[in-house]
């Protein structure tokens, strides 16, 4: 099946409102699961839960049990927090250890590179934890009730919508081992568009998780099955990892643009590149610009923020961050750019994130909660392995680490990756009474700070309806110095003759976004057009 066409949906999307509720995500039955938990009395943290369960069933490729979570918020209450839910490399996992595990007869030590899935890339998981806690310290109703869309969905069964069935395809060439292939294909193939497909074993693993809670994928059988099946195909993974593993609680970043404040996840998440680029493009003049001139100072500014955080960004625990998103810093930056393109800035990019596979769902309820929920498990059904008969795909997040002992990203024991994950959140009025809270992000690896950037400056320079701020065609910077751009953006011309290598790349690449904003008591949402999601509201 070929990838569908973005570009060929003429529908017009317009901004959903509603006054109690509003769940924006990228599959409309997840969206539907968050408002379910709504209408029963659950709040905005419940929502996101109950979608992110669901999105692991209906759009698996992308997200699920195996991988990881995160979330930025700002609560009924007025405190803006941040949850962080990943977990590091095992414990075991050396640098030498690692390179003679993935490195062939005869290879040097210093030619052997991370790959890309295996066993070695699994790290901890942190998504069964992530939303216990989140359910636990911020929710309203229990685990189980935020579960069970989920296990109705993949007991009872669902169809499968158009942009989910073309990544679905993945699984036939990633998925070897028996178990993975008779959980996830159909008589060993992915399913069509509005195929009817179950999950069972998925759906039995996320009913007793209700039940049992977080201990089960951690110190019980299901973590028993995880850390078997990645020892069995070689990796170092152990119960001891799993059941030592906590989620962090953290203080965003963020800095002010435009009279907003934007807040993002501090490292080992990329956070830090989108503050910087908006800081840079601001001393550059890239509020005041319009047209071609806005968006080569976005795109340079963009430049030296993926430099800067490719060199310095990773695990704090490990490393020592400067203050990437300082004035200052910024300044220094903003002076490099001229009228012209610069020279690639390089990305040192092997963490081998530049288009991965993400979720996120973004929820708002009447009481002023409002969240940005991030789940994923870095590749499209990660690292290839499947837990058993558990249902769960495995996460390949350890793929961002290097095996170059001086890179700062390096392979260490417990240590986490450099995160693509950024969830973000938008204060329209921080010195003001008024109420004005947008919950927002933009997935798809390296995409994800940049589409920060351009939905930011959409709503902040521009002033755009939030649906509109999506809608738009966008941009980005890739690794290997380029420009892409969608067909729909056409100034390819302009931004050539400025030095840009341009290319053309399908709609499908510049990411996965989701908004919702709380102005007052008017709740509103918009989701990306070029996903299969949707807005629901009530």
């Amino acid at each position: 099946m070929p990838a569908p066409d973005l570009d060929r949906f003429t529908s017009r999307r317009s901004t959903v409102y509603g006054s109690r509720g509003v769940v924006a995500t990228s599959q409309p039955l997840a969206a539907e699961a968050g408002v379910e938990l709504l209408r029963e009395g659950g709040n905005a943290f419940d929502a996101a839960v109950a979608a992110a369960a669901a999105l692991n069933v209906v759009e698996p490729t992308s997200t699920g049990l195996g991988g990881d979570v995160f979330a930025l918020y700002r609560t009924a209450d007025g405190d803006v927090g941040a949850l962080r839910s990943c977990g590091g490399a095992p414990a075991s996992a050396t640098l030498d250890a690692v390179r003679a595990a993935v490195g062939d007869d005869g290879t040097r030590d210093d030619e052997v590179e991370m790959p890309f899935r295996g066993p070695h890339t699994v790290t901890v998981p942190g998504t069964a934890r992530g939303w216990e806690t989140t359910v636990e310290a911020l929710g309203r109703l229990t685990l189980a009730d935020c579960l069970a869309p989920s296990v109705r969905y993949a007991t009872e069964g669902y169809p499968v919508s158009e942009v989910v069935a073309a990544q679905w395809e993945h699984g036939e060439e990633v998925f070897e081992a028996a178990n993975a292939r008779e959980t996830y294909l159909f008589d060993g193939r992915a399913p069509d568009v509005g195929q009817w497909v179950t999950l069972p074993r998925l759906g039995r693993t996320l009913e007793r998780l209700g039940e049992q809670g977080a201990d089960l994928v951690y110190e019980g059988d299901v973590g028993e099955a995880i850390v078997e099946t990645v020892r069995s195909a070689g990796g170092f993974l152990s119960m001891d990892d799993l059941s030592s593993f906590t989620p962090e609680f953290v203080d965003p970043v963020s800095t002010r643009y435009g009279g907003c404040e934007v807040y993002e996840l501090p490292p080992n998440n990329q956070g830090l590149v989108a503050l910087e680029a908006l800081n840079v493009a601001r001393e550059a003049g890239g509020r005041d610009a319009s047209g071609v001139d806005r968006l080569h100072l976005l795109a340079e500014a963009t430049k030296r923020a993926f430099h800067d955080g490719h060199r310095y960004i990773t695990d704090p625990a490990f490393e020592e961050i400067p203050p990437l998103n300082s004035r200052e810093w910024a300044r220094r930056c903003a002076a490099e750019i001229g009228p012209d393109a610069s020279d690639d800035v390089s990305f040192r990019p092997d963490t081998n994130a530049e288009d991965a596979d993400t979720v996120l769902v973004c929820v708002a309820d009447r009481e002023g909660n409002v969240v940005s929920y991030i789940n994923s498990r870095f590749a499209g059904f990660g690292s290839g392995l499947v837990a058993g008969d558990t249902g769960i795909a495995l996460q390949n997040r350890g793929a961002s680490f290097s095996l170059d002992p001086t890179h700062p990203n390096r392979l260490e024991p417990t240590k986490k990756p450099f995160h693509t994950l950024i969830p973000g959140l938008l204060d329209f009025a921080p010195d003001e009474t008024r109420d004005d809270w947008a919950a927002f992000g933009v997935m798809g690896g390296f995409m994800q700070p940049q589409g920060h950037v351009q939905v930011v400056s959409n709503l902040v320079d521009r002033d755009l309806p939030i649906q509109r701020a999506l809608d738009e065609p966008r941009w980005r910077y890739r690794e290997d110095g380029t420009l892409a751009i969608e067909e729909r953006l056409g100034s390819q011309t302009t931004l050539a003759r400025r030095g840009h290598d341009v290319r053309v790349l399908p709609a499908s690449l510049f990411g996965g976004a989701q908004l919702v904003r709380r102005s007052g008591t008017v709740l509103s949402g918009a989701t990306e057009p070029r996903k299969d999601g949707t807005v629901a509201a009530y």
